[in-house]
């Protein structure tokens, strides 16, 4: 359930970021005010619908209602601003809220499912982050700016891979748990 989630989360974040171009012409103020009015009134009846359920479910309905009120504030700043800038700040807040929903659904597992979960989370975040990093390096840097943002993002989320990765071997005893965590190590060259 997880791993289908988080590649959808990636998906998204793979077929969001062309939608950059679309910024290219600032929005007028009125357009603005009328997308963040809209957000908030659908926040408000998502966080209703919420109400009913139980549990982890009622945080992971409410994580999922926030993040869509976030992101749809931002991208509708991003939208009357115009700029490359803008873009890459709403992308990083698409990264940051389904993160937060991403741990949320994690909470329903135990032991090191839910340790694996939490990884996995994070390992997609690093790549949207690198995403949004890069494409602001590229808005308001030059090409030595945008090549270090590359090389920090694939650092960065080569190692939470790793983490995730190293943390499915906990599952493991003995013999299978050696070669899992030797087999880690050299696909990571760690």
């Amino acid at each position: 359930m997880t791993k289908k989630w988080l590649a959808a989360a990636m998906c998204s974040m793979v077929f969001a970021a062309p939608a950059g171009f679309a910024y290219a012409q600032a929005g007028s103020k009125a357009d603005y005010d009328a997308a963040v009015k809209q957000a908030d009134a659908d926040y408000k009846a998502a966080s209703s619908k919420c109400d009913g359920l139980k549990d982890n479910a009622k945080d992971v309905c409410k994580a999922e209602a926030k993040r869509d009120r976030d992101v749809a504030k931002a991208n509708a700043e991003a939208k009357r601003d115009g700029t490359d800038k803008a873009h890459a700040k709403a992308m990083k807040t698409k990264a940051d809220r389904d993160y937060d929903v991403a741990k949320e659904m994690c909470d329903d597992k135990k032991g090191n499912d839910k340790d694996v979960c939490v990884k996995e989370a994070k390992a997609a975040h690093e790549r949207s982050l690198g995403a949004a990093k890069t494409e602001k390096a590229a808005a308001t840097g030059t090409s030595t700016d945008v090549a270090e943002a590359r090389a920090d993002a694939k650092k960065d989320t080569m190692d939470a891979a790793y983490k995730a990765d190293k943390e499915k071997c906990d599952a493991m005893s003995g013999d299978a748990k050696d070669k899992c965590q030797a087999n880690v190590k050299a696909k990571y060259a760690k």
